[in-house]
């Protein structure tokens, strides 16, 4: 189910990370014991190896999934508590230098959470059990979602009395489309089933269980992986550049990128074979 890990460099406390031959990641949140419940040290690992796959020409596309009996609980708040969230004001202690750290705290937060939408390789999360907190923060972050049946959706950090401030508030808006029910599920925290989720576009397919839900994503990855890497990691850059600027911008800088990526020899040799009705093998990135 797992592609083999092929390289030393990908290994993590609280990640599995898998590479196959044919250049599929698979990442796999590895926290059960605490229902994978996001410590700092979670994320900071979840950061750290999407931005080495970025500049990993061996990898062609991610799959993001979790062990255990769902994909995450959220943020540890038993962490949280010792940490900046958890304490209180201090009588004395000057608020606006305590708030500088915060915030820097919470942009490295949200900087690692990115590293999965800015890296290249398109990323397809597989959601199986409870998703809630965070775990929208980061399904929100990939670029194909699917999940099984058993799964559900919580926005929960108004019942932690917060706003969710690592990418939920930012992104779900443009994966959903729906601003009503948007602001609806992030005010509520109440609980989105997966049938629910693919009505509104949150997710593209659900399946019966974890295990069929791992192998569409995987049969999708391979898909993806056999595509030219160059015409990959174009199109998902292209497509994020142009979801946060007007179409006229959008063509604009599709027009620059693209005078450099049309030089690659990808493109001649998908045309000839297609042409001669046979697969192309290409090079990696």
């Amino acid at each position: 189910m797992s592609p083999e890990i092929s390289t030393s460099k990908y290994q993590f406390d609280l990640l599995k990370v898998g590479v196959s031959a044919e250049g599929i990641a698979h990442v796999e949140i590895n926290r059960p014991e605490a229902l994978n419940a996001f410590s700092t040290q979670t994320w900071r690992e979840l950061g750290q190896c999407f931005t080495r796959f970025k500049s990993d020409g061996n990898v062609r596309c991610v799959v993001l999934s979790a062990a255990g009996r769902m994909f995450t609980a959220g943020l540890d708040l038993k962490e949280a508590q010792s940490g900046p969230l958890g304490k209180p004001h201090e009588e004395g202690v000057d608020v606006a230098r305590k708030g500088y750290y915060h915030r820097l705290h919470i942009l490295e937060f949200q900087e690692a959470i990115s590293t999965i939408e800015k890296c290249d390789k398109p990323v397809i999360a597989v959601v199986h059990g409870p998703c809630l907190g965070i775990g929208i923060d980061v399904i929100s972050a990939c670029d194909i979602r699917v999940a099984t049946e058993d799964a559900y959706f919580m926005v929960k950090e108004v019942d932690i009395g917060m706003a969710a401030d690592i990418g939920t508030l930012q992104r779900l808006p443009k994966v959903v489309g729906n601003d009503s029910w948007v602001r609806e599920a992030c005010l509520t925290a109440r609980k989105v089933t997966s049938k629910e989720a693919l009505f509104v576009g949150l997710v593209s397919r659900v399946l019966p269980g974890k295990r069929e839900a791992m192998e569409s994503a995987l049969e999708t990855a391979a898909t993806i992986a056999s595509k030219s890497p160059v015409a990959v990691a174009s199109t998902k850059h292209l497509l994020n550049y142009s979801r946060d600027h007007t179409v006229q911008e959008g063509l604009e800088y599709t027009a620059a990128w693209n005078a450099l990526a049309h030089n690659s020899h990808d493109m001649a040799l998908a045309v000839l074979s297609s042409l001669k009705k046979q697969k192309a093998r290409f090079p990696n990135l």
